[in-house]
């Protein structure tokens, strides 16, 4: 097996940093994107492999972000794993719904800004989902995208999760013509910082004991994104689907009205002045 070019967002804990572990044991080359400029050196330096600094609630950081990824060779997977649950309704500075922003916007924007670079390396495009999609985001409407209906953490992470779905379905239909295939991952519930920012019941189920009996180690999780990081699409894994472990994870929502592609057009009407 050739060696390959990995770039992990949201790598400084949990899932992304267990995953740069394995691929780091594996031989191949990774690169750690996180928030914190402390953990994410940390981990970095732990394993002996470049880093970056990215705050997604900041669009100035993705776009920098990408400048900085552009010089690069090649990037063979681009992992986009970044992401969380927030708390109350919050607008970023950019202005747009914060949990809308961490999860999807700003993973479209660096995916966006690398799309040369991807498709000259022939990348695959790895997104981490949620079982989250199923459970709070199975009703996603393509009228409010920045959840200012009704607003729940749950629903909109909920949400967030099965628009990276769609993204990921999109993104594989409009661009394997050039070489890039996208797919994407459920990882369970996992045993991690995740839900740091929310307060409350979410924040008590994550931060309590009861993490203990009803979450998955990371290092579990990030079996399945190294599987795909490594499979070949076609063969191990069907390009556009997202997995639950080895097998296609069935979805609850279901397309008909072409959310998808006016997900994709209202992403690029938001980021219209970065793009």
């Amino acid at each position: 097996m050739r060696k390959l070019n990995v770039v992990i967002t949201g790598a400084s804990d949990g899932i992304g940093l267990a995953a740069a572990k394995r691929l780091t044991e594996l031989g191949h080359s990774v690169v750690i994107v996180g928030r914190s400029p402390e953990k994410t050196k940390k981990a970095a330096e732990g394993l002996g492999v470049p880093y970056h600094i990215a705050d997604y609630s900041r669009l100035s950081d993705v776009v920098r972000l990408a400048n900085e990824l552009k010089n690069y060779d090649r990037i063979d997977v681009l992992c986009n794993n970044a992401g969380g649950l927030q708390g109350e309704r919050t607008l970023t500075e950019d202005g747009n719904e914060k949990t809308f922003q961490i999860n999807v916007l700003g993973e479209f924007l660096l995916t966006r800004l690398l799309m040369d670079k991807l498709a000259e390396s022939k990348a695959k495009i790895i997104q981490t989902a949620s079982i989250a999609a199923n459970l709070f985001g199975a009703d996603l409407k393509g009228d409010d995208f920045q959840n200012e209906k009704d607003y729940s953490p749950f629903k909109a992470y909920g949400y967030a999760k099965l628009e990276n779905i769609l993204f990921t379905r999109e993104l594989d239909a409009r661009y394997k013509d050039k070489g890039v295939c996208a797919v994407a991952f459920e990882p369970g519930v996992v045993r991690t910082n995740f839900a740091s920012e929310s307060k409350g019941f979410v924040r008590f189920c994550y931060h309590s004991p009861l993490k203990y009996i009803f979450t998955v180690s990371p290092r579990k999780s990030a079996e399945r994104m190294v599987w795909l990081a490594l499979g070949e699409p076609d063969k191990d894994f069907k390009r556009g689907e997202v997995y639950s472990k080895k097998k296609i994870m069935r979805l609850k929502f279901n397309d008909s009205d072409g959310i998808s592609g006016r997900l994709w057009t209202y992403c690029e009407q938001v980021l219209q002045n970065l793009l």
